[in-house]
């Protein structure tokens, strides 16, 4: 008998630019981090990743798109949540180096879920 795999929902607000990558990725992997981006932070509140894409994304970048995908749950034990301000402003913090392995444990598709521009 086998079980199902455990996974959790997380949400990554993002502009056009990363989207687009994500979109040549098939919506199944995100693309490596810019020398600039020393860590890859999905969130795990889908507010804090709406406000960080209609408020800084459109801002910003002309638009933003708040995306939600799962991910093995026991994969993600190896990075603790990290408040990053008040109590429901919690991400993860991947260390670019852990893209690739991240990405090899996202379960089914990446997926747009809201658009603002």
């Amino acid at each position: 008998m086998t079980s199902a795999r455990t996974t959790t929902t997380l949400w990554r607000p993002t502009g056009p630019v990363e989207l687009d990558l994500v979109r040549e990725l098939g919506l199944r992997a995100w693309p490596p981090r810019l020398p600039e981006q020393p860590i890859f932070y999905p969130v795990l509140d889908e507010e804090y990743a709406i406000r960080i894409a209609r408020d800084w994304n459109v801002k910003h970048d002309g638009a933003g798109f708040v995306t939600r995908f799962e991910v093995d749950t026991e994969f993600l034990r190896r990075y603790p949540v990290q408040q990053a301000g008040g109590r429901t402003i919690l991400e993860l913090w991947v260390p670019a180096e852990d893209l690739d392995e991240f990405n090899a444990h996202i379960v089914g598709e990446i997926q747009v879920v809201h658009e603002f521009h």
